[in-house]
Parts: C-alpha cells; sequence; structure tokens
C-alpha cells in the first residue's frame, strides 16, 4: 500500500468512529497529480447528497505540462465510489449521532487509487488537551524506563 497524501491532523480534530474504504472516479490529470505527491485534503471533507458520496474541498495541484491547465479545475468536486449498504449506514450514523465524515488517506491498491474515510465526532479543547497530555506521559514514561 503506498500513500500518497494523508490528513496527518483528523485524529487530532476528531474521534475517529468507523474506517470506510472507498473508489474514486477521477481524471487522467488528477491520477497523474496524486501519483507525484500533489495532493491535499488536509481541509477537506465528504458530503452525501442524492444518494452519491462526494469529496469536497480537496486539493490536487495541475502539473505544468498540461497544455488545457487552464480549463482544469484543481477543487472540483469527486465522486466516491461506496455500495449502497455503505451508504446508507453512512447516511443513518450522520443523522443519528450527528458524526461528520472526513477523509484520511489516499492511496495505491493493486493499481486503483483508493480514499480511506473516516466516521468521527469532533473533538473539543478539552479533549485535545487530553491527549497532549496522555502522549507527553507516555514519552516520559518510555523516557524514565528507558534509563534504568
Amino acid at each position: 500500500m503506498n500513500i500518497l497524501c494523508s490528513n496527518k491532523k483528523a485524529t487530532f480534530r476528531y474521534a475517529i468512529i468507523k474506517k470506510i474504504e472507498a473508489g474514486l472516479i477521477l481524471e487522467g490529470w488528477e491520477v497523474k497529480s496524486l501519483r507525484a505527491g500533489h495532493g491535499q485534503i488536509s481541509e477537506s471533507y465528504v458530503s452525501i447528497k442524492n444518494n452519491h458520496a462526494f469529496l469536497i474541498n480537496s486539493n490536487l495541484k495541475v502539473l505544468p505540462n498540461f497544455s488545457d491547465g487552464d480549463n482544469l479545475d484543481p477543487t472540483r468536486l469527486r465522486q466516491l465510489l461506496l455500495n449502497k449498504n455503505e451508504l446508507n449506514q453512512i447516511k443513518n450514523e450522520i443523522k443519528l449521532n450527528n458524526y461528520t465524515i472526513i477523509p484520511l488517506k489516499i492511496y495505491v491498491k493493486k493499481s486503483y487509487l483508493k480514499i480511506e474515510i473516516a466516521i468521527a465526532k469532533g473533538k473539543n479543547i478539552r479533549d485535545k488537551r487530553l491527549d497532549i497530555k496522555t502522549r507527553e506521559w507516555e514519552r516520559n514514561k518510555k523516557r524514565i524506563l528507558k534509563k534504568q
């Protein structure tokens, strides 16, 4: 599995409930841009409209070697490939528990581009501080055990 781009702040901003793998409908220049490492999904999210899931606000840089680069939209809506059961399950989770859907990473699996999305709940400041506190305690604990 070759990770092309990832959302590093996702685990800090959100408490991840469930992860789902989905396919992406991309154009040729978008695939080349992702494989070149010019994808950004840190500020993006997933929305469901008309029984289809869309990746919104993802930014794929247009490479300079495209002659039609002026007409290409780097932040267009990109459709995700999910089956009906997964879509219904995600819709129910969102309606009942008021969760959000965020992308975690885009990667290559058997020469196909896949995206890992997560059903997540937003963290408040108290939760973020608690995460920082436990992470620092784990580091200090390892240092103390290493010295002995």
